[in-house]
């Protein structure tokens, strides 16, 4: 089974294993290689960028306290997206039944023109600005499920078995949001549109 790997080409459970014993620079080195993975992830979840900064902090802070008693993982990012999932979804339930406002899985909850920057390069590879940006708009107009499915997917490259953790579905569910947002897409991103 390959050893999975951080975003800068770190070994994950090597680093894992440094904190764990007590490793302050493996510790800083694992917030710095996932602070941003972690922060656009919780962007499918919510606009409040003070809350998600809260949770990432408060995750971290809960990390190196629970170091000694944390288990070895095969997958470092998938922990930390799992666990800062937990907690967001948690203080969101918590502000809504506050606020009596709707259920966080409702798709509403989005709001239009706050999708996380990276989106406009989910097809950038050799495309130019200009379908970079239709890309994007056109995204922004998925469901915030089929967004999650697509960023994890595409962006984490991670399975679909993942995936289905993750998000707590099926597996056949995981890969109907992937079909349906690339048949969404499709639909949002016409020839027409694309040409300058």
């Amino acid at each position: 089974m390959p050893r999975y790997r951080t975003p800068s080409g770190i070994d994950e459970e090597q680093l894992w294993d440094q904190f764990r014993s007590g490793d302050e620079v493996a510790f800083a080195r694992l917030y710095k290689e996932y602070v941003q993975v972690l922060y656009h992830y919780c962007a499918h979840f919510t606009a409040d960028r003070a809350l998600i900064k809260d949770c990432i902090h408060d995750l971290f802070v809960e990390l190196w306290k629970h170091r000694q008693t944390i288990g070895q993982t095969t997958s470092v990012r998938f922990y930390l997206m799992a666990s800062i999932k937990r907690k967001l979804v948690r203080h969101l339930n918590a502000e809504m039944k506050f606020s009596s406002q709707d259920d966080v899985e409702n798709d509403r909850e989005w709001l239009p023109g706050c999708a996380p920057s990276y989106e406009s390069t989910l097809i950038s590879f050799e495309e130019d600005d200009h379908v970079n940006s239709c890309v994007a708009k056109a995204i922004e107009k998925l469901p915030r499920r089929q967004r999650e499915a697509v960023y994890l997917r595409y962006y984490q490259n991670m399975s679909n078995e993942e995936i289905s953790s993750l998000m707590q579905i099926n597996i056949q569910s995981v890969y109907n949001l992937i079909f349906g947002a690339l048949t969404n897409l499709k639909k949002y991103i016409s020839p027409e549109k694309v040409v300058l």
